[in-house]
């Protein structure tokens, strides 16, 4: 089975791709593509999962990951580092071409970002928690440190859990509310106490608000398509434990 690559119209021109979970050699619960270091799986498997993906997407690129943390720090990677280097952060930046930038999710909302005039890319990592601490704000401030201009930048929000399967209580979206009334657009009301939340459109919402004028929603939803995707939450209501996780990938090609 091959990998696929799911490509956002807004990044045309740009290795890039969200990863799924099939086309990799992992079996059982992680099968197939499980790039998740941090899971049970075989490690000699998720290497190998993970060379696929940077092959797929950066052929010949050195794959940088960080250990995320649900945070808003972003950092700037200017040489590949080992895989037991990784800074803690949620969003990578480069203008260094070679550098595979990924993003590991299982229902966490994956956003790449390019300016393509500058030549500067980036990846973040926007669960909840990032999302709503600005995650995806420091990583615009990151991406300027090295030329890039926001009104320039196009960002594109990968698969992700979607409305219709995020339910959250009353105490969830009050942190969302207090700190941006408009942000209470982004909930559904469902059952007495519960709402459901609009990750990818919140996402969406924080970029435009920070002046990113190209924002691409690609859609799909990783826990409602368990053939395509691995989701923590899917695995958490089934009290399977451990869940594997895609990889979301972007970089600048020109190199030897």
């Amino acid at each position: 089975m091959n990998v696929e690559v799911i490509r956002a119209a807004a990044l045309d021109g740009v290795a890039h791709g969200f990863l799924g979970r099939t086309g990799g050699v992992s079996d059982g619960g992680y099968a197939s593509l499980n790039v998740g270091t941090g899971s049970h799986d075989n490690p000699a498997l998720i290497a190998e999962n993970r060379r696929r993906a940077t092959d797929v997407v950066l052929p010949g690129g050195r794959l940088a990951t960080v250990h995320q943390v649900h945070g808003a720090e972003a950092v700037a990677v200017l040489e590949p580092f080992d895989d037991a280097l990784r800074p803690h952060a949620d969003a990578l930046v480069t203008d260094r071409p070679g550098i595979a930038l990924g993003i590991l999710t299982a229902d966490c909302a994956p956003v790449l970002f390019a300016d393509r005039d500058a030549g500067v890319v980036g990846a973040a990592h926007a669960g909840w928690k990032g999302a709503l601490a600005g995650v995806t704000d420091t990583t615009l401030l990151a991406m300027e440190t090295l030329g890039a201009d926001r009104s320039r930048i196009v960002a594109a929000i990968g698969p992700c859990i979607a409305q219709a399967s995020y339910e959250v209580d009353e105490a969830f979206r009050a942190r969302f509310v207090a700190d941006a009334g408009e942000a209470d657009r982004f909930f559904r009301d469902a059952a007495p106490g519960h709402a459901m939340f609009d990750l990818a459109g919140y996402v969406a919402h924080r970029l435009a608000a920070a002046g990113v004028r190209t924002v691409e929603i690609v859609g799909a939803d990783t826990y409602a398509d368990e053939a395509r995707f691995f989701s923590y939450r899917r695995s958490t209501h089934r009290g399977e434990g451990d869940a594997g996780r895609q990889i979301s990938i972007i970089g600048l090609t020109g190199f030897d």
